[in-house]
């Protein structure tokens, strides 16, 4: 009866009750830290004077940790075992408490920092009057301890603290059941409590970096150049995407944030720069999903005398050089990430031209009209009254998504579109089914390649077939991670191609670039040979830790405002 009268209760009483029980506890330890303070000096309840004060070596619970090596026995430490392999040396050590409880004039205190965590077995006995402060102590608060290393009954490896010493009291309660914190919308926006709460969320970020060293060891390993480019530009271009739009007041201009770096980076390349990378913040004003933040990073790379085909190669052995690197680094993690991957990486990766992917993808599908047919051409037609009894063909042909792929077609201006369209709803979504591993237990990742000029608009035409271009994406288990290709350096292709592409701005098309004369001008200048490379690094970090949304590999991703 009472969980029903509480559910009664409307939502903003609920809500009020809970802020007043917050700010009760606030209260609470507003007090404490006032206590502490009023100890005198050497007693800030936000102190930073942070050093031993006994002769200890100040370490990393890691470190503390390490120096007990060896001296377990059946899985446990053994108290004489620690005592003889660290003697009696002292310990100073930092960190935040996670969990705090007391018997008698014994307490346990559990402490972690950003190598891991290890109990504080505190006794009265030892540390005489300074165990009284422990009353002002609470989970959440960061506090210093020196002691000698040791082992508890149960044969944990602990710390018999000296001292032990109020740093910095956490004012605000960690939220109800913090262990584990689940909820969605307080992870994203109180990524510190976050990063508490779930400490798998931090290996996600620690594996972030270790992912963008690896990845800059690779590059400069091979000789590139890595370069800082404008993030403000006056023309929209490198990418199709609507930019976000700012202005400079004192020179009284319309800036776009940059959607890709590319034109740039084209113009080193033209400046002698052969080699040469950026890991490049980009902007795209356009709609958020599992895969899309408006802010986010991005790898791009040009080189000098290289085609596209060469930058298949180089991409395999880069995505495993990075996974390799990341197996060293954090060699735990990476076992259950790699445990849970549904494609993989060891295996040759599959090239398949777009053509080829859709004639593929439609016999599939076991439509008696698109056996081995070309769909551009079958396709070129409104087909509304075929949709019915195609999509009863087979469980793949059901799967399509009718509406949208004729919404698509019918926009199309040209062939070339038209052949993208039915890749994009025919093959794209099927990827992970139809390219799998010899033993068919994971998918390959796809090297989609060969696209219409039409929608490459950087693209170098390819030389025996001049309606397709000379580029691929990398598609891992259907979801996209790389864009590349052999670059566009004859400069009356290039004006041509932005003149398209303003002609289609002109019939309202948002996600268009402008004509960059001045880009023109630098290709007019001579660019050698060159291929180029774009890499979401968002993407790159949720694929090889598994992650389902790209919310969950940035540490402050957009959200809406609170209401």
């Amino acid at each position: 009866m009472a969980q029903e009268r509480e559910s009664n209760v409307p939502d903003t009483e609920k809500s009020a009750a809970a802020h007043s029980a917050e700010q009760t506890l606030i209260d609470a330890r507003t007090a404490k830290a006032d206590r502490v303070r009023a100890r005198g000096p050497g007693h800030n309840p936000f102190a930073n004077d942070v050093v031993p004060r006994l002769g200890g070596t100040t370490l990393d619970l890691g470190e503390a940790r390490a120096r007990a090596a060896g001296a377990k026995v059946d899985g446990k430490y053994v108290e004489d075992k620690v005592r003889a392999a660290c003697g009696s040396q002292l310990v100073h050590v930092r960190g935040r408490v996670i969990a705090f409880r007391s018997t008698g004039g014994l307490s346990f205190l559990r402490l972690r920092d950003h190598t891991g965590e290890m109990q504080l077995l505190v006794s009265e006995a030892v540390i005489g009057e300074g165990y009284a402060a422990l009353e002002d102590l609470d989970v959440g608060d960061f506090v210093e301890a020196e002691g000698e290393l040791t082992a508890s009954k149960r044969g944990e490896l602990s710390i018999e603290p000296k001292r032990v010493r109020l740093l910095t009291k956490a004012l605000r309660p960690l939220p109800e059941k913090w262990h584990g914190l689940t909820d969605v919308e307080t992870r994203y926006r109180q990524r510190y409590v976050d990063l508490v709460a779930n400490p798998e969320v931090a290996d996600v970020f620690r594996a972030r970096t270790h992912i963008v060293r690896a990845t800059r060891k690779i590059f400069d390993d091979r000789g590139f150049l890595e370069v800082e480019t404008p993030s403000m530009h006056t023309l929209i271009g490198g990418a199709a995407a609507r930019p976000f739009v700012t202005h400079h007041n004192t020179l009284d201009m319309q800036l776009f944030m940059r959607i890709a770096p590319e034109l740039f980076l084209k113009r080193l390349v033209v400046g002698g720069f052969d080699r040469v990378y950026e890991l490049a913040r980009c902007y795209r004003n356009e709609g958020i999903s599992t895969r899309h933040n408006p802010e986010f990073t991005m790898l791009e790379f040009y080189w000098a005398y290289e085609t596209y085909e060469g930058l298949m190669n180089f991409t395999e052995v880069l995505l495993r050089g990075i996974d390799a690197a990341l197996a060293t680094a954090m060699p735990e993690r990476h076992v259950t990430w790699a445990a849970t991957r549904p494609f993989t990486l060891t295996e040759p990766f599959a090239r398949v031209p777009m053509e080829a992917a859709v004639r593929a993808a439609a016999n599939v599908t076991k439509i008696p009209e698109w056996k081995d047919a070309d769909l551009v051409q079958l396709l070129r037609a409104d087909f509304v009254d075929h949709i019915k009894p195609w999509s009863k063909a087979s469980a793949r042909a059901k799967a399509i998504d009718w509406s949208n792929f004729r919404k698509g077609l019918s926009k199309c201006d040209n062939d070339g579109e038209r052949l993208f369209a039915c890749y994009e709803y025919v093959a794209e979504p099927f990827l992970p089914e139809d390219y799998r591993s010899p033993d068919g237990k994971q998918s390959l990742p796809v090297f989609v390649k060969d696209y219409p000029f039409e929608v490459s608009p950087l693209a170098r035409r390819n030389d025996a077939r001049p309606a397709l271009v000379d580029r691929f994406e990398l598609f891992v288990h259907g979801k996209e991670l790389c864009n590349a290709f052999s670059e566009l350096n004859d400069p009356v292709d290039q004006a041509s191609r932005f003149r398209d592409q303003v002609d289609k701005k002109a019939k309202g098309a948002e996600e268009t670039m402008d004509y960059d004369e001045d880009y023109v001008r630098a290709l007019e200048h001579g660019m050698p040979p060159a291929a180029g490379f774009g890499m979401g690094i968002d993407r790159l970090v949720m694929m090889l830790t598994g992650q389902p949304s790209i919310r969950d590999v940035i540490l402050f991703p957009l959200l809406r405002k609170e209401s």
